[in-house]
């Protein structure tokens, strides 16, 4: 996930407005580190509609919380997917496990051959 975090704050793939935006002067250049971002009152109360708005996974059996990720189990994914294997073609059965706001979820994803090869995260986060 941290991974994800940092490539997707690189990119600047994410939702951000200037807090001197009314200025309109166009000059305000994106934050450097986290902690620039996080400065901002509009990032802090609307958040950036990204994995940057997520801060841990949580453990099997621990309640997730504001800001989280929650790896589906396998008996959540035997469930709704009827598998505990899962493959991008079962990602329209798990997307509904991610049903709050501020809150994420997170699979790994497997091959044809049964071989893990991806992590998918999705969620709702921003205002």
């Amino acid at each position: 996930m941290d991974t994800l975090r940092r490539q997707v704050f690189d990119r600047q793939d994410y939702y951000w407005v200037p807090e001197d935006e009314d200025e309109g002067d166009g000059a305000t250049a994106w934050p450097s580190t986290f902690d620039q971002l996080w400065k901002g009152e509009r990032v802090q109360e609307e958040g950036t509609h990204s994995i940057l708005d997520m801060w841990r996974i949580v453990r099997p059996g621990e309640d997730p919380d504001y800001g989280t990720v929650q790896p589906v189990q396998p008996a959540e994914a035997q469930r709704v997917a009827g598998t505990d294997r899962l493959t991008r073609a079962h990602v329209p059965d798990i997307d509904p496990l991610a049903d709050r706001r501020w809150f994420g979820r997170c699979a790994v994803l497997h091959d044809a051959h049964g071989r893990p090869e991806e992590i998918y995260f999705w969620g709702f986060s921003g205002d």
